[in-house]
């Protein structure tokens, strides 16, 4: 069994100024095996985290998390950019041509560009859903998630939804797979994850909010 946060962001994304090597040592102080990089609209994060891990106990898995029309969805999985503000649908479709997985983040945070507010999954080919963010861990939106995985047999993931490299791992996922790219997508597909961890507390994502607004849409 591994330990996995498969949604963080760094400063290749508009809203972070997450180092890359800052997010490393966090994430092996808090004995994560696996992490992606899954910044807003660019794999380019991702190569980077990825070419720096070459040699490294770290396995980092290649990642992004595209706005859709319809809202947020993970490539998970995927090396190549897919264009943003395109059909929910199309997007999963080019995410699967790339032999990655379309992972819904936060499927129901309305502020957050929840995907499942505004689509129905059922008419949705995902893979797996977020049913432990780090930034919703109590109420509605992590709730509904897990009900929705639990009645419909659909893998649950626990990710930090980290922009500030201190709240990396703040939640995760153990995941029972080997050591390799393959075998992760395949062990989350297959249901072999359990989200666990605790919530960013909110007094810290304030102050980073504060301290670090929003730069571009996302």
């Amino acid at each position: 069994m591994y330990k996995m946060d498969s949604h963080i962001h760094s400063e290749y994304s508009p809203d972070s100024k997450a180092k890359l090597e800052d997010i490393f040592k966090v994430a092996k102080s808090r004995d994560l095996d696996i992490i992606a990089i899954s910044d807003h609209n660019t794999v380019e994060g991702s190569k980077e985290a990825r070419k720096l891990t070459k040699n490294d106990d770290l396995l980092v898995i290649p990642s992004i998390e595209i706005s859709s029309l319809e809202g947020h969805i993970l490539g998970f999985g995927c090396e190549e950019y897919i264009e943003r503000d395109l059909p929910a649908p199309e997007t999963i479709d080019l995410i699967h041509d790339q032999g990655a997985l379309a992972i819904i983040p936060h499927p129901y945070c309305f502020y957050r560009h929840g995907l499942l507010c505004k689509a129905d999954y059922k008419d949705l080919k995902i893979d797996a859903i977020e049913t432990k963010n780090a930034r919703f861990i109590v109420g509605y939106c992590n709730n509904k998630a897990k009900k929705l995985s639990k009645n419909e047999n659909l893998p649950g993931l626990g990710a930090s939804d980290a922009h500030y490299y201190k709240f990396v791992g703040d939640c995760y996922s153990k995941i029972d797979c080997e050591k390799d790219i393959d075998s992760v997508l395949k062990a989350i597909k297959k249901g072999k994850v359990e989200a666990l961890g605790k919530g960013t507390s909110n007094i810290r994502l304030s102050k980073y909010l504060f301290d670090y607004k929003v730069l571009k849409k996302i």
